[in-house]
């Protein structure tokens, strides 16, 4: 399920260019209602076939969880945080940065989350979409209990691979213990909202 927000920072938008060259379309004549008329009898004949020749289904879409699973990630007091040691318990993943401020205000409601739910087996990731030394200096002025990966700008890309089409920050991602995405949440998020969440999730 995913839960949009308006309060979520967009990346940077990149300008729309035309085609050089390009001119209309042609009015449509006669010869172009003939071709009309052959593609509506072909696709009518391709309809027929489909009925008597059965297609193979197509092959079942990849988990989107699965991007996640494999990665590894440097901390910013050293070490890799191994995402697959994660695996067999629910999973909060929040992706954020110091330069966007829906990411900023949220970090403690995250981390109260963490406080209070930990002991019920919820494990909380901050992966930062940044640098080493901003996100080191915002933990030392705000520090936080759970975890920190350092993903950089290949962070949107990942956050595009578990359901964030939009590319903007802060996005959060809770997974249950089987590790399959249960909720998304594109902007800023609350501990009501993760703590409402998460009492329906094992």
């Amino acid at each position: 399920m995913t839960h949009p927000d308006h309060d979520a920072v967009p990346p940077k938008q990149r300008p729309v260019h035309e085609a050089a060259g390009e001119s209309p379309a042609p009015p449509a004549g006669r010869h172009h209602l003939l071709l009309v008329g052959v593609g509506v009898a072909a696709a009518t004949a391709g309809v027929a076939g489909s009925l008597l020749w059965p297609r193979p289904a197509p092959p079942a879409a990849e988990d989107p969880a699965a991007a996640l699973w494999g990665q590894r990630f440097d901390r910013p007091e050293g070490g890799q945080l191994v995402m697959a040691e994660l695996r067999g318990r629910p999973l909060v993943v929040n992706f954020w940065a110091t330069w966007c401020p829906p990411c900023v205000r949220e970090m403690p409601e995250l981390d109260r989350f963490h406080r209070e739910f930990s002991p019920r087996g919820w494990q909380v990731v901050g992966l930062a979409v940044d640098t080493l030394e901003p996100v080191r200096e915002f933990l030392q002025r705000v520090p936080v209990g759970f975890e920190i990966g350092m993903v950089g700008p290949a962070g949107l890309e990942l956050g595009r691979a578990l359901g964030n089409t939009a590319g903007a920050l802060p996005f959060t991602v809770l997974l249950a213990s089987d590790g399959q995405i249960v909720h998304r949440k594109l902007g800023e998020t609350t501990h009501a909202q993760l703590a409402g969440w998460a009492a329906d999730i094992r």
